[in-house]
């Protein structure tokens, strides 16, 4: 039985604005004392009114735009009715038919190329309380502190169809909601929160009637992209055994994910949105986003404030610099990592203009060595600088003086090795660091022939093996000369001489 997963996403993503979404109260409950960051408005107390925040509207234009959705003229919130301990007005201000942004999609790299995974909408609403249930199950506790703090939601269409694909969606809307500054996204924290809903179809993949599937199984409580794998595989798997039995799900139904156990549990029959009895909430003006009426929000100009978004960053890294696809993820995976990259360019190209010795305009001159240069910044970058435990600040000014010494071979990379690590001890300059401790390669000349005549002489044995044959000896011998130089000599003079030597 040919069997494909049909995965639509339901993210949470909590904004990070100054106040809650309804009221004034300070939205950083999550560091204050149980139930102290709130007030009568969003404890839901009677004869309250709510009044929007602003700032949340449009960072969800925002947000919505950089995932390519359409904003409608208007939009507005509605009364999402359902009744459990962390909802104290017993009612979820949302938005129902008339959502802020609409049919977009975003794309994602997959092992068979790149993937769009449409998506459906994104709305605003306000967040319910945190419950804190008793190990026996008795009792529960609730902190209201969460409750009202603006959540976006952003929902796609049911076209996700494995599990790593269903990870990499959540990784990069992460990184998107994190580059535009609107939530730190920690799943941990629950800042950004995903449910996955599930359903297998045997239909032909290239003609996919969706009215047609079975009953889709929400998936929720994943709180780290390792468990929004497993737990979408676990639920594969499980619904794969039901169709092979002839007993595929009749029901929706929403499970939650147990990553102790590895497994979905079952938790209760899934709402349907006539259930929840929405209508529009008399409390809040409709939002109008066309231009010219009095309280309008300016899409157009909320636009322009967008920020370069991960993956034209990552595109823009391997074209204008050469960057490897691997080492472009990585640096703009991080947001300061990548700037911090950009940065110690930029003063690498501004030394490359001081050079007497350079010739041509200032594009041709970066043209024929940013490549080279942009290289060896990723290397030390990624793999030396992001490996030391820093002490001290190490500036993207010092970092590119101390990729200059490298480049015009000052300094071999084991002493660069070295000076790295005093750089982050100390937080000095690494020209400076080179002087004080005699690190240039040219302070005192080695004689580097007499240096290998003398680790032959020690060690005879290998010396014949290497001339049996056995060349990766090369290595021992580079080594050994490395420690009787302290780590002065260039590895590369060694490797030349003890070719010529050895042979």
């Amino acid at each position: 039985m040919n069997l494909i997963p049909i995965i639509g996403l339901e993210i949470h993503v909590q904004l990070k604005t100054k106040s809650k979404m309804f009221c004034g109260c300070d939205n950083s409950g999550e560091d204050k004392p149980a139930n102290t960051t709130v007030c009568p408005i969003c404890m839901g107390h009677p004869g309250t009114l709510p009044v929007a925040n602003r700032q949340a509207i449009e960072w969800s234009v925002m947000a919505a735009q950089a995932i390519n959705c359409s904003i409608p003229e208007i939009s507005k919130f509605d009364r999402k009715s359902y009744f459990y301990p962390d909802l104290p007005k017993g009612y979820q201000i949302s938005q129902y038919d008339q959502p802020i942004g609409t049919k977009g999609y975003l794309d994602i790299e997959t092992k068979d190329g790149t993937r769009r995974i449409r998506i459906n909408r994104l709305h605003l609403e306000e967040d319910a309380a945190k419950n804190f249930h008793s190990a026996d199950g008795k009792s529960t506790l609730v902190d209201y502190n969460r409750s009202s703090t603006p959540l976006m939601e952003i929902v796609t269409e049911p076209d996700v169809r494995t599990a790593a694909e269903a990870k990499t969606f959540v990784q990069e809307l992460r990184l998107i909601m994190r580059y535009l500054g609107v939530s730190d996204a920690d799943l941990e924290k629950g800042h950004l929160r995903c449910d996955a809903n599930i359903s297998l179809t045997d239909q032909p993949a290239d003609n996919i009637v969706f009215e047609k599937l079975s009953p889709k199984t929400e998936i929720k409580n994943i709180n780290s992209f390792r468990s929004i794998e497993r737990a979408v595989e676990y639920e594969i798997k499980r619904q794969t055994e039901l169709w092979q039995k002839g007993t595929p799900p009749t029901q929706q139904s929403t499970r939650g994910w147990n990553d102790d156990k590895g497994i979905t549990e079952g938790q209760r029959t899934k709402e349907e949105a006539s259930d929840y009895r929405y209508f529009p909430e008399p409390d809040l003006p409709p939002l109008h986003f066309k231009p010219g009426l009095p309280d309008s929000i300016d899409v157009e100009k909320i636009k322009a404030m967008i920020v370069e978004l991960p993956q034209a960053r990552r595109q823009r890294l391997i074209s204008e610099y050469g960057l490897t696809a691997d080492n472009a993820k990585i640096l703009t995976d991080d947001k300061k990592l990548a700037e911090y990259f950009e940065n110690t360019t930029s003063e690498l190209r501004a030394w490359l203009l001081t050079l007497n010795e350079t010739e041509g305009t200032e594009d041709e001159i970066w043209e024929k060595n940013k490549a080279k240069l942009a290289k060896l910044t990723g290397n030390w970058l990624l793999n030396k600088l992001s490996a030391i435990k820093q002490t001290h600040e190490i500036t993207p000014e010092n970092f590119a003086e101390f990729i200059t010494l490298v480049y015009e071979n000052k300094i071999n990379s084991t002493i660069a090795q070295k000076v790295l690590e005093i750089m982050a001890q100390t937080g000095k300059d690494p020209s400076v660091i080179v002087d004080e401790e005699k690190l240039g390669q040219g302070a005192e000349p080695i004689d580097l022939e007499a240096v290998i005549d003398k680790i032959m002489a020690a060690h005879p044995a290998e010396v014949q093996q290497y001339k049996n044959g056995k060349t990766t000896l090369i290595q021992f011998f580079i080594g050994q000369a490395m420690r009787e130089t302290k780590g002065a000599a260039d590895p590369e003079s060694l490797k030349k001489v003890l070719d010529h030597k050895l042979k």
